[in-house]
């Protein structure tokens, strides 16, 4: 039997990775590393249909499963339909109790979209896709904070500039650098981490097929360069709230890691479903002491009502990845 292991991004907003595990048509997913929801679908009612794009057909949930709480079977159908989609669960499901615990997989989502500065330069990551078929040219190519950030994300920085919250602040301030009529190119990254370029949104044609350096695409997803002092300081305050996701990434140069594992203590109980994931911790004492603060912030009480956290803390999981805000 064929089995596929990958991680994809989870984009607009970035809110960190999901973990596949793949036979035929049934997929068993997680997003902490810990619980896992198994689906299946009728892939039969894909035959015939053109290849060279895919078709959307609905999941039927098989079950979930954690290590410490076993297999939750999903509804049954009455159909030969079902039963051959069941079969196929249940062989994810007893691979699944095998490999568990070898994540975090490597990342497939080599495709990637990016929203361009009026120079034509990646500015924001958009979206990302792990086969070229699923290339798609009408996602919205608006760059999303998310609702997290606006209610929870704070900066200092924005005491020197004028506009509302920190996080719809900065949603406003990225789509603004990518001009009047923003645009957006697909790129395939190779292992080197350069890009040759795919699809575009509204590009300049002179963008078609050029190929750019690793250099070019921030690795964190949000370009800091070509920014005042004070965006500038929005920006890195932003990606220091994100630390907890940015750690699931995989080769984030040592200092980088390190300096976002330093972060991670503000946002402890969120560690909690993450740590699983990362694919190397430099410092253990940062992770281990946020996991710590996790568990006597749970026997405390709970906070008075309207009373916010930590500027650059939250605790609140965006459950809305493909960005439909």
């Amino acid at each position: 039997m064929s089995f596929e292991h990958y991680a994809q991004r989870l984009l607009n907003p970035f809110r960190g990775a999901m973990h596949t595990v793949r036979f035929q048509s049934a997929e068993a997913v997680t997003l902490d590393g810990l619980n896992w929801d198994i689906y299946v679908a009728n892939d039969q009612l894909r035959q015939g249909l053109d290849n060279r794009r895919q078709a959307q057909i609905s999941d039927i949930r098989y079950g979930s499963w954690s290590p410490d709480k076993g297999l939750k079977r999903g509804p049954l159908y009455p159909s030969d339909d079902f039963r051959r989609m069941e079969a196929m669960g249940a062989v994810v499901y007893e691979h699944l109790v095998h490999v568990h615990d070898s994540v975090p997989f490597g990342f497939a989502d080599r495709f990637e979209l990016w929203l361009l500065d009026t120079a034509g330069q990646p500015l924001a990551l958009l979206h990302s896709a792990v086969a070229e078929q699923e290339l798609d040219t009408s996602l919205p190519i608006d760059w999303r904070a998310g609702l997290a950030a606006h209610e929870r994300f704070a900066s200092a920085a924005m005491a020197e500039l004028d506009g509302g919250g920190a996080g719809e602040y900065l949603t406003r301030y990225v789509n603004t650098r990518a001009g009047e009529t923003p645009s957006a190119q697909w790129f395939r990254r190779d292992d080197d981490g350069s890009g040759s370029a795919m699809l575009g949104v509204r590009i300049d044609p002179a963008l078609d097929g050029r190929r750019l350096a690793a250099n070019a695409f921030p690795k964190l997803g949000l370009a800091t360069t070509g920014h005042n002092d004070a965006h500038r300081r929005l920006i890195e305050d932003f990606q220091a709230w994100q630390a907890v996701w940015l750690l699931v990434l995989p080769g984030l140069d040592a200092a980088t890691r390190q300096a976002l594992e330093q972060q991670v203590r503000l946002q402890c109980q969120l560690v909690e479903s993450q740590y699983r994931l990362y694919p190397d911790i430099l410092d253990e004492g940062a992770i281990q002491a946020a996991l710590v603060e996790a568990i006597l912030r749970r026997s405390q009480p709970a906070p008075a009502a309207g009373k916010k956290d930590d500027p650059l803390s939250t605790f609140y999981i965006e459950l809305n990845p493909t960005g439909g805000e």
